[in-house]
This record gives structure tokens, sequence and C-alpha cells, in this order.
């Protein structure tokens, strides 16, 4: 895994610096931000490992590695939200919020250092949301987008109307709520506030881009938000007999049946857990014995 540069394009005074691959993963879109008396980079990532920009402070919108990847970059004062801090000080912390099994965490710790360059800033400072950085006729305010990670955030940029979403990236994949401390109900929620905010351009963080204009930006975070809908969708067909989780996971609610990794497994579990417990309360689903579930 090589950084492979990034091209830069301009929205006002918004440069996103966009990844390899149009920022598909292990890449991402970066954003740098310039104001009258400070210039800020957020999310530095794989191609910013060489090369990058120089800035006066790092935001990060989440504690995740591919968001990450290039703050090596930067002995600037570093900024995460609050519920995401531990995880970016710490790359033990990072690595345990993935919920692998016991065997495949060192795998894991190995694959952050040596790939991602993740060592951990235990410099960084918390931030809540609503806090203003003011960069000089020129501000970023976090938005608080809990769901994917428990701090996940975006950030608006004025007066160039620009709001940066992160991993809402409405890629055809769909919401991704598979960390420990990741919830499917705190992402609904996020898509909702998401819809409520009138900008000029979207930001995601990796394929699509940026999406100009509230109406097409709306239209795709319905599509993105509608992949939720078909996961239950799914998972209710599959219950038209009684199953065990173990039996769900098999079939997979998220992943491709070609994708494998030490991940997959437990990200279709927590998947399955979130789904069920949300149906069940909703009464389309029951547990008809201990461990086996059917649509009612």
């Amino acid at each position: 895994m090589v950084d492979e540069g990034y091209a830069e394009m301009e929205y006002g005074e918004v440069s996103v610096l966009v990844g390899a691959k149009r920022g598909a993963y292990p890449f991402g879109n970066s954003l740098l931000v310039r104001g009258t008396e400070a210039t800020m980079v957020v999310d530095p990532s794989l191609s910013l490992v060489e090369g990058a920009p120089p800035a006066d402070l790092v935001l990060v919108s989440h504690a995740h590695e591919d968001h990450i990847a290039g703050l090596g970059s930067y002995d600037v004062p570093v900024y995460v939200h609050e519920a995401d801090s531990a995880a970016l000080r710490s790359r033990e912390v990072l690595v345990a919020g993935f919920g692998l099994a016991p065997d495949a965490v060192a795998s894991a710790d190995r694959n952050l250092r040596d790939h991602f360059h993740v060592a951990g800033r235990p410099d960084a400072i918390g931030f809540d949301d609503g806090a203003v950085f003011d960069l000089g006729g020129r501000t970023v305010t976090a938005v608080h987008l809990p769901g994917h990670t428990a701090g996940h955030s975006g950030f608006l940029i004025e007066p160039d109307g620009f709001l940066f979403i992160a991993d809402i990236d409405l890629t055809s994949f769909g919401p991704y709520y598979g960390d420990v401390e990741s919830s499917l109900a705190d992402f609904e929620a996020s898509m909702q506030q998401c819809r409520q905010i009138d900008a000029r351009w979207y930001g995601t963080s990796h394929q699509k881009g940026v999406i100009e204009g509230a109406a097409e930006f709306r239209e795709r975070l319905d599509a993105y938000a509608d992949v939720v809908r078909k996961r239950d969708e799914t998972l209710l067909g599959l219950l038209g007999e009684p199953r065990t989780l173990a039996e769900i996971v098999e079939h997979r609610l998220v992943y491709r049946p070609h994708v494998e990794g030490a991940h997959v497994e437990p990200v279709e579990r927590r998947t399955a857990e979130r789904h069920l417990e949300r149906l069940m309360a909703d009464g389309l689903v029951a547990e008809v014995e201990p461990g086996r579930y059917r649509a009612t």
C-alpha cells in the first residue's frame, strides 16, 4: 500500500484533496481550508503521507485509519470529537473498537502501524458539537453526526457553504455501523440531521466526492439511507422461518459473499443484532425460542 498522491479541486476557498481511486478505501478525500490567519487540513489520508500541504491545525472527522493515515505529516494541534479522542490517542484503543476476535487483533494492529502509519496522537484535543474554528474570514463549525463511530463529525465551512459529511459517504455500500461503539439509531438520526442543513456543496470522504445543491444531495442521501431499509427487508425475508443469529450472520446483510477477512463475521454479527433489536421493538420479529428468531 503506497501513497499515490492526490488531485486538488477547488470549491470556493475549500480545496478537496481527492485521493487515489477517487478516494475509495483505503484512500480517502481530505480538505485544505484557508483563512487569512490560519490554514487547516481535515482528515489527512494515505495520499498525504508524502507531499502533504502545510497547515496550522488538523481536524479529524473520526478515528478510523483511512482518515488519519497522513497524520504523521503534521506536528501541529490535532482536534477530534471528544467521543473519539481515546481511539485517536491510542492505536490499541482504536483496534479494540473494531471488536475483532482475539486471534485477529495483533494482525490488525500491524496493518494500522505498517500500512496506515497509525502511531496514536496522545496530544489530540477533544472538541464538542458546535465547536467553531476561526481561521480568519472563514469558520469551520463541528457538526456531531454519530452512528458510524460515537464521535463521527461533519464540518460546516462558511462563508463558502461547504458541508463535509465524512463517512456518510453516499456510496452504494450504504451506512456502516458495525464497530463496537457504532449505533444504527444514531446513524439514521445523523442522516436526518444532514438532510436539514442547507449548503452549496456537500463533501464526502470516498468515491462520491462533492455533490452540489441541496436537492441533489437529499436525493442521494435518501437512496443511501434506503440501504438500511433494504437490510431490514432482507432480514425479514430470511426470518420467514426461525433462524439463529449464526445463520443470519452466514447469510450476510452487509458484505457480498466473496468478501473475506477477520472483520467480516464481527461486523455482520453486530449489524444483525442491531437490526434484530429494532425489528423486535417494532413487533416485526419475535424470539420464538432461545436464540431463534422469526418474523411475526
